[in-house]
């Protein structure tokens, strides 16, 4: 029964198309988007706002509404990756998974608040300051972003 199921756990994952795991291993994931002359500047950038329930929660709705965030990131974070994304039908990088452990410790809040205002580089994500959110209003969804490093 055991060989069975081995065999049947292997078949499925065989028929899996080739870039399922891409996310996973993508070597990309924890290189800054900040070029490497602005990245210590950006680095020294800090929220000016504590993460409260209240703060989190404009976030939040910033994230799933005006800011759009929720498009490419998806309602839990972690990005646009699912059977109904085609293999190679996206250019670029995928949308940052916000629930790593890994990518949420090596990103500072400066460095985040600096794609927000240009764009992240090499990928699809444009500037949102200012003409998509306020900086106020940035910081607030920061707050956010940090709060999927949080979930178990």
């Amino acid at each position: 029964m055991l060989r069975l199921f081995r065999l049947v756990i292997f078949a499925a994952v065989a028929s899996l198309p080739a870039g399922a795991f891409v996310w996973a291993a993508d070597p990309e994931v924890l290189r800054p988007r900040v070029p490497k002359d602005q990245i210590e500047a950006a680095r020294a950038v800090v929220n000016p706002l504590s993460a409260t329930p209240e703060l989190i929660t404009k976030g939040k709705a910033l994230f799933e509404g005006k800011a759009f965030c929720r498009a490419c990131h998806g309602p839990d974070g972690k990005g646009i990756l699912g059977p109904d994304i085609e293999p190679g039908s996206l250019k670029g990088p995928l949308p940052r998974n916000f629930t790593d452990k890994d990518w949420q410790a090596q990103r500072t809040d400066g460095e985040l608040m600096w794609i927000l205002r240009n764009g992240s580089p090499g990928t699809a994500m444009g500037p949102f300051i200012p003409l998509v959110v306020t900086e106020e209003e940035a910081w607030q969804l920061i707050l956010y972003v940090r709060s999927f490093g949080n979930s178990k």
